[in-house]
């Protein structure tokens, strides 16, 4: 037997060994139970590889990102195999590794139950336990249609092989190189139990799969497309220790407390009728309060950092879209056009900026006037498939808080770096503290204007982000087809990150528009444009904030920031007189003067997560008091009338969350 030089890289460490031939990478970190594979030469394989000479070997340990990954899909393998064991008749579909966790689907003649999930789960349970081996086989396409003849799908994957998408997952199953199969080989006898088309890699066997758990299933289309046939899809998760899988399923269900479109309901915020249609929302009264709040608070902020109201149509001739590029680029996301006018199209608007060009170009514009701010609440209308609608946070019409900044190019990092520094500054107003930057550039495929223009842009960009001191995050390909941008990412109470503000630099467009200003010199010179948009959108910076205080708005947001609760009758009189120096102040104040029993009026006000809840008694009329409860049952008391009214405003004023 030869010897086989390898090295194995640990972080920063290279570390050169001799094996001989015939070792796997399994023997190279044997006794090392977190890897459960290795990268070689930058590709994945299983720990059953054996080494060639020269090999640059990594141990993947089963909590990296790719580690779940793996974990994530041998598991979907075991579930396809329990899937059917206990139902024969079933046709695999794809089953790939998804953000915390995995999916599968199938071909069944009806959908799954709840009760067919339980039996599914046991019998995983039970194929784990068997501690089956996952044996990768290298066949040839003739020989895998053979094999897998009776599973139509996989032989149309087969087909794919080397142009297989990473969009609905084909590209786990069959890679750009050869064709493998995986089987499920029992672990004492080696007697296959069951296979399946797959580029792998695998875990070694099924008993190192610590902790999994199906979470519900679904109807799904066959590679994602309308035109194909609907299958039956099972979600599930999987995680590297029985710890981990709580701790994901306890975050769930806090998150399903705080479901935006569960508190809108139950706090009469907001609803989506189905005669309006799928992803147009109507805001109720105590919406309307929280979303007018946020408006005008927005709007005082803008105004003292030097923008300019506009407003703009909703709709608009289809030739100004043509003239920005949505039309050759953006044709897909906008609903269909209205003839109107003897025949002319006329769309809906996407978004604003074609509008606010035409703004700018309304007369001649001087370097004097730079940089100008242009700042419209603005509604647009964008067809969403319906299977991506949701809730607020992804709607079919909605308002963004638009702005499009016109500079020189001297002006043009100063005036990126003020408007970051002021978006970062006002999402920390309304609360949210914990942010990163990503830079978005160039997708080579779809974009206008020159090299040059988009490398300085970026630049630009990046210089700029990195001057906040946050951490930037690069996205390639994935800028507008006119230019660049930093998206700011915010992370919410319970740590799930959000897409908030975005800022984009857009040399194009001031082109396609002919945009000019005169210069100094009396030249005519081409503006700079910056997109931004700091909610992203109204409403769902709305259901962000919805979701990150569970409802429970600081008082300045609260639709209802204090509710006066009597003890009795007698103290009603006593409470609507406070309330009506408190409106006075400018406050949101209710008095509840039901029949309920006051511990009734309590859970009520709870409920509502109203901040402040006044009570008042006997004692409190007799010494012009009230007393606090707050949401979270503790109480102040013999606060007098006055500066009951004056601690509330201040709360209010200072933003600050009881």
């Amino acid at each position: 037997m030869s010897d086989v030089r390898v090295i194995i890289q640990r972080d920063s460490e290279r570390e050169e060994r001799v094996v001989t031939t015939g070792t796997t990478a399994a023997d190279l970190f044997a006794g090392e139970r977190s890897i459960i594979a290795a990268r070689v030469g930058g590709e994945l394989k299983d720990l059953a590889y054996e080494l060639a000479d020269g090999d640059e070997v990594e141990g993947v340990e089963i909590s990296s990102e790719d580690g779940l990954n793996i974990l994530r899909h041998s598991t979907a393998h075991v579930m396809a195999q329990a899937v059917q064991e206990l139902f024969p008749e079933a046709k695999l579909g794809i089953g790939p590794p998804v953000k915390d966790g995995f999916y599968y689907d199938f071909d069944v003649e009806r959908p799954f139950t709840p009760e067919d999930l339980k039996a599914i789960e046991k019998k995983m349970q039970e194929i784990q336990k068997r501690g089956q081996k996952f044996a990768r086989r290298v066949v040839t396409d003739e020989a895998a249609r053979e094999e897998l003849a009776d599973e139509p799908y996989k032989l149309e994957l087969i087909g794919l092989k080397g142009s297989a998408s990473s969009d609905d997952g084909a590209d786990v199953e069959v890679g750009a190189g050869e064709l493998t199969i995986y089987d499920n080989l029992d672990a004492k006898t080696g007697e296959l139990c069951w296979k399946d088309l797959c580029r792998g890699p695998h875990l070694p066997s099924t008993r190192l799969i610590p902790a999994f758990k199906l979470m519900r299933n679904a109807a799904a289309y066959w590679r994602g497309s309308e035109k194909n046939p609907m299958l039956q899809r099972i979600y599930g998760t999987a995680w590297p220790s029985k710890d981990e899988l709580k701790q994901y399923l306890d975050f769930l269900a806090e998150a399903e407390k705080r479901d935006h479109r569960k508190l809108g309901s139950e706090l009469d915020l907001f609803s989506i009728p189905e005669q309006i249609g799928s992803g147009l929302a109507v805001f109720h009264p105590k919406g309307g309060i929280i979303r007018r709040v946020m408006e005008d608070y927005s709007r005082r902020r803008h105004e003292e950092e030097g923008y300019e109201f506009v407003y703009t149509p909703h709709a608009t001739k289809g030739k100004l879209f043509e003239t920005s590029g949505h039309l050759d680029w953006y044709a897909d996301g906008m609903y269909p056009p209205m003839q109107l006018d003897e025949g002319v199209d006329y769309y809906l608007k996407p978004m604003n900026c074609p509008m606010h060009n035409l703004i700018f170009d309304a007369r001649g514009r001087s370097y004097r006037e730079l940089p100008l701010r242009l700042f419209e609440f603005g509604t647009v209308y964008r067809y969403e498939k319906s299977g991506v609608v949701h809730g607020l946070t992804r709607a079919r019409g909605f308002t963004q808080d638009d702005a499009h900044i016109y500079c020189t190019r001297e002006q043009m990092s100063e005036e990126l770096d003020k408007t970051l520094t002021f978006v970062l500054g006002l999402l920390r107003d309304y609360g949210l503290t914990d942010f990163y930057l990503e830079l978005s550039t160039k997708d080579p495929e779809k974009y206008v204007g020159t090299d040059e223009a988009w490398e300085e842009a970026t630049e630009t960009l990046r210089q700029v982000a990195e001057k906040q001191g946050l951490p930037l995050v690069p996205d390639p390909g994935g800028a507008a087809f006119y230019g660049p941008k930093i998206s700011v990412q915010a992370k919410d109470a319970i740590g799930r990150t959000w897409q908030m503000s975005t800022i984009q630099l857009d040399f194009n467009l001031p082109e396609r528009f002919d945009l000019e200003y005169t210069a100094a010199d009396g030249t005519k010179q081409r503006p700079v444009m910056i997109h931004r948009a700091l909610f992203g959108s109204i409403e769902r910076f709305f259901a962000v904030l919805l979701e990150h205080y569970a409802g429970a708005f600081p008082t300045w947001l609260a639709p209802v920031q204090a509710i006066g609760i009597p003890i009795g009758d007698a103290h009603v009189e006593y409470l609507q007189k406070w309330a009506a120096a408190a409106k006075a102040k400018g406050l949101r104040v209710e008095v509840d003067s039901s029949s309920d029993r006051m511990q009734k009026k309590i859970r009520n006000a709870q409920k509502q997560k109203v901040p402040f809840m006044v009570i008042a008694g006997d004692e409190d009329m007799g010494h012009d008091t009230v007393s606090f409860r707050y949401r979270d049952g503790s109480q102040e008391n013999g606060i007098p009338f006055d500066e009951a009214i004056a601690k509330i405003a201040k709360v209010a004023e200072e933003r600050a969350q009881v």
